[in-house]
C-alpha cells in the first residue's frame, strides 16, 4: 500500500488513521484488540489518540484510551510496526494547558499508559493562547532531544497561533509542526479550505482530519429524527448535518456508492484523499464491518464525474 509523508517528519503512513476514541468507551478492551489486529493485518499503521480520551465517559478519568491502546501494544509486541499518534492540552482537570511544565508532566504519564520510551506524533490538542507559542515550543524540543517524542502536530489552533508557530520554529531552531488536524468533511468544509489549506500545502504539513465522516452523519445512517437511537454516542451531534445541504450531500454519495458498489462512509473517505494536503483521515469503528468500510474507502479511487458530484453538493 501507498504510503504517504508525515510532512518532512521521517514517518510514512498509509492512508486511513484508526480513531482510538472509541477504546474504553463504545469498544471494550477485546473489540479494541480485534480491531486493531485487523487494522495492521491490512497494511495500515496510524493509530490517533489522546490522553483525555474517554474523559467524558461517567466514572472515567482520562487515559482509558492510551491505556488499552498500551496493553495492545505490549501484548503484540508489534510497537515497531505502528506509529502512535497522542495529545496534549485539553483539560484533564486542570483547564487547556499547553504550557512547558505541564507537557514535560504529561507526556510522562502518556507514555507510562502506553507502555512504550517514545511517541511518533505528539499534537497539541487544544491550544492556550496564555502561553507563548515559544514555550509550547520548547517543550517539544526539548522532548526531542531526550527522544520521547519524533515529531510533533497541532489541532484545533487558530491561524494566526499556527502561523506564529512557524514563524518561531523558523527563527528560534525549534522543532515544526508537521501535521495539523482539523476538523474536516464533505460538510465541514470553509473553514479549512478558506483558513488553512493553502499554508498546510505552503508549509508542507500533512492534514490528518478529524470527525471525517461527521459523527457519523456520512455513513448514511442518520436520515431523520428518529434515527438517533441507532447511537446515544453520536446521534445528536449527526443530525445537526441534517440540513438541505446534508440531504444533497447523502444523494450524492448514495449515487457514487451505487456506482461502486460501496457505502457511503467509503466515498467520503475517498474524496478526502483526493484533497491537498490529507495523508490520513482519522475515522473510528466500533465492528469489523465497519472498518472494512472504511478500508475500502481508502484503496478505492474516485473518477472526475463523482468528484464533479461530490464537489457541487457539499459546495458552500
Amino acid at each position: 500500500m501507498e504510503k504517504r509523508a508525515l510532512g518532512n517528519s521521517g514517518l510514512e503512513v498509509a492512508p486511513l488513521a484508526f480513531g482510538g476514541n472509541v477504546y474504553g468507551w463504545s469498544a471494550d478492551e477485546k473489540t479494541s484488540f480485534r480491531l486493531l489486529d485487523e487494522f495492521v493485518a491490512k497494511g495500515f499503521n496510524l493509530v490517533d489518540t489522546a490522553d483525555v480520551y474517554s474523559r467524558w465517559v461517567p466514572g472515567h478519568q482520562g487515559g482509558e484510551s492510551e491505556s488499552i491502546l498500551g496493553r495492545w501494544l505490549k501484548d503484540r509486541g508489534n510497537r515497531d510496526k505502528v506509529i502512535i499518534a497522542t495529545k496534549v492540552g485539553a483539560d484533564m482537570g486542570e483547564g487547556m494547558n499547553v504550557s512547558k511544565s505541564y507537557i514535560l508532566k504529561h507526556v510522562e504519564d502518556s507514555l507510562q499508559r502506553l507502555q512504550t520510551d517514545y511517541i511518533d506524533l505528539y499534537q497539541t490538542h487544544y491550544d492556550n493562547e496564555v502561553t507563548p507559542v515559544e514555550e509550547t515550543l520548547e517543550a517539544y524540543d526539548t522532548l526531542i532531544k531526550s527522544g520521547k517524542i519524533r515529531a510533533i502536530g497541532a489541532s484545533n489552533m487558530s491561524l494566526a497561533r499556527l502561523l506564529a508557530s512557524l514563524r518561531a520554529s523558523e527563527s528560534h531552531g525549534y522543532p515544526k509542526y508537521e501535521t495539523f488536524q482539523p476538523l474536516y468533511n464533505l460538510y465541514d468544509r470553509e473553514k479549512y479550505e478558506q483558513q488553512y489549506a493553502d499554508i498546510c500545502v505552503k508549509s508542507n504539513i500533512s492534514v490528518i482530519s478529524y470527525y471525517s465522516l461527521a459523527s457519523g452523519f456520512l455513513s448514511g445512517k442518520y436520515r431523520h429524527a428518529e434515527d438517533t437511537g441507532k447511537s446515544a454516542a453520536r446521534g445528536q451531534k449527526a443530525l445537526s448535518y441534517l440540513t438541505p445541504r446534508g440531504i444533497r450531500i447523502l444523494e450524492a454519495l448514495d449515487v457514487c456508492a451505487a456506482k461502486h458498489t460501496t457505502t457511503p462512509a467509503a466515498i467520503s473517505l475517498a474524496w478526502l484523499l483526493t484533497r491537498p494536503a490529507i495523508a490520513a483521515p482519522i475515522a473510528s469503528a466500533t465492528n469489523i464491518t465497519q472498518l472494512h468500510e472504511l478500508i475500502h474507502g481508502v484503496t478505492m479511487k474516485l473518477d472526475q464525474e463523482d468528484l464533479a458530484l461530490l464537489n457541487k453538493s457539499s459546495a458552500y
